[in-house]
């Protein structure tokens, strides 16, 4: 694939982040309980290269609760994406960088039990990835659509991975401590608005304060700490068995970005320089380290399709990938599979069915050669069984699934749902509804199983079940007011109807519940200021 300059796009949370991202970090770096200059007990852990300087600067308390407030602002962004497979993707090869991590050391038993450790996706076409504080780290569709194997995709994903072990963003805090708390939080701010803008001025006018130069001359990391990421990522990719090629060649693919075309959009490059200094040792590390064999990236192959079809909703940028099913004459297999897997998707997302259901079929043909490769038919299978969905015939979304019987992953069970949501069968409707309750009971942050979960209920003629699941939904992201309003209107609805008591009860047991945690969550922000009581009060029938 080649390099493409991508055109600019002004972002459309910055003015989101100007107005209530920065008001919520500086909250929590001007607050004197928060620790901000408190040496944290972090003595004992030994962090390679660069010292304990973090000990004198970000505690992972109040690093995660930053973290936090950043991400409430990330996930009502419209561009927050989540697609139940791209997302079960990114997260398989997550989970063994993980556990390297904690393998070698690298993930200190403070951190893995108070920071998050959770990777999301951004629906942005531009090339980035990016660490946040407190164990967040968001990923670009750019990035999976420019990557052409799980190898070159974990690299990026290991080094950014590393930037959080290592904790670089509160050593980059510490390693200046004239700065002023605001501009700390500017900093903080602006570290999100660079990870996610195609123009740095877009970071700079988030900047806010007397010290918004230094402040902004902290969004990169330093080259000491981008050549550690190199190295400890280095190391996760070996412990997690991806080939150590994908390092290689995807500095290489980054390097010729920066060179050749870079027009805005590979912002990842601002953040993370390259240099020569980087590419050699990658090189070096690859001729002299213990050698991986590349795995098959056929399932890569239509990950990167599926991205590059989300990242852009352009009509003409769809109009391209519907495309590529025009005589496909890819040499290799995974060149056409991902053509026509777009080709299908871009087709189905502009409501030519007729197309798609051609383009899927050559792709499916395609695949009926291969052996031993079930995640490609399984992702064929849910692509068919999506594109019956937007053509309104769930019954033939079912017939699609069929070869899937036994699958309970999330991808799986959240397309059965909406194809029961998209019926009138009132037997699948009640048992969708029996399996997501499970499910959210076993993962309470899901916010769209939980949302999905809500118009079963509603469906089904249960509304404060409904009403439940839909503040449940705000709960999962990060908005506790939101769903401390949803209580309260659900236990309204039970005065003015006949209702189950048992569930209203439920309803004022959970408003207890949250408005307990939005006044801690108000007393964090405010340590010196006492809480009414009169916030704990929960409306009653």
């Amino acid at each position: 694939m080649s390099l493409m300059t991508l055109p600019r796009r002004r972002p459309s949370f910055v003015v989101l982040v100007r107005k209530r991202a920065l008001a919520s970090a500086a909250a929590l770096l001007l607050c004197p309980a928060a620790g901000i200059y408190a040496p944290p007990a972090l003595a004992q852990i030994n962090l390679p290269s660069l010292g304990d300087s973090v000990s004198e600067g970000l505690g992972v308390g109040t690093e995660r609760r930053i973290g936090d407030q950043i991400m409430r602002e990330i996930r009502v962004d419209p561009d927050y994406l989540d697609d139940p497979l791209l997302l079960e993707y990114i997260q398989q090869l997550w989970a063994p960088l993980m556990a390297a991590a904690r393998q070698n050391g690298h993930i200190v038993p403070e951190t893995n039990e108070r920071f998050a450790w959770e990777i999301f996706l951004v629906r942005d076409r531009n090339v980035n990835a990016f660490a946040l504080p407190g164990g967040f780290v968001g990923v670009h569709l750019g990035l999976i659509a420019m990557t052409t194997s799980r190898d070159e995709l974990a690299s990026v994903m290991a080094h950014e991975l590393s930037h959080v072990t290592q904790r670089h963003v509160a050593r980059r805090i510490a390693s200046d401590s004239r700065q002023s708390m605001m501009a700390l939080a500017g900093m903080l701010v602006g570290l999100l608005a660079a990870a996610r803008s195609s123009s740095p001025d877009a970071a700079n006018a988030v900047l806010v304060g007397s010290q918004a130069v230094a402040a902004q001359g902290q969004l990169n990391f330093s080259r000491d700490m981008e050549r550690e990421a190199d190295r400890v990522g280095y190391g996760l990719l070996t412990g997690a068995g991806f080939a150590t090629s994908g390092m290689a060649s995807m500095f290489e693919k980054l390097d010729q970005a920066y060179h050749l075309n870079d027009s805005g959009g590979y912002p990842y490059l601002r953040t993370h320089p390259m240099t020569s200094e980087r590419i050699g040792d990658a090189r070096e590390r690859l001729a002299t380290g213990p050698s991986v064999p590349p795995q098959s990236s056929l399932e890569h192959a239509l990950m990167q399709a599926r991205a590059k079809v989300l990242m852009d909703a352009r009509a003409e940028a769809w109009q391209q990938l519907q495309a590529l099913d025009a005589g496909v004459r890819q040499p290799g297999v995974g060149e056409r599979l991902s053509a026509l897997y777009a080709s299908a998707f871009a087709s189905m997302k502009m409501r030519n069915w007729p197309r798609a259901e051609t383009a899927l079929n050559s792709a499916q043909a395609v695949a009926d050669l291969i052996s031993g490769e079930p995640r490609v038919h399984r992702a064929l299978s849910l692509l068919r069984a999506e594109l019956a969905l937007a053509r309104a015939q769930p019954l033939q979304g079912q017939q699609a699934l069929l070869p899937l019987a036994g699958d309970r992953s999330r991808p799986v069970v959240l397309q059965r749902v909406q194809l029961a949501l998209a019926g009138d069968d009132r037997a699948q409707l009640q048992q969708s509804a029996d399996t997501l309750q499970t499910w959210v009971t076993l993962d309470r942050h899901d916010a769209l199983a939980w949302g999905l979960l809500a118009q079963l209920w509603e469906r089904l003629d249960h509304p404060l079940r409904s009403v439940r699941a839909q503040a449940e939904t705000r709960v999962a992201l990060g908005d506790i007011v939101g769903a401390i309003d949803r209580l309260r209107s659900g236990i309204r609805l039970s005065r003015s109807r006949e209702a189950d008591q048992v569930e209203a009860a439920v309803l004022e047991s959970r408003l207890r519940a949250l408005l307990a945690a939005r006044r801690q969550e108000l007393q964090d922000l405010n340590p010196r200021r006492e809480i009414p009581a009169g916030v704990d009060e929960p409306v009653t029938r």
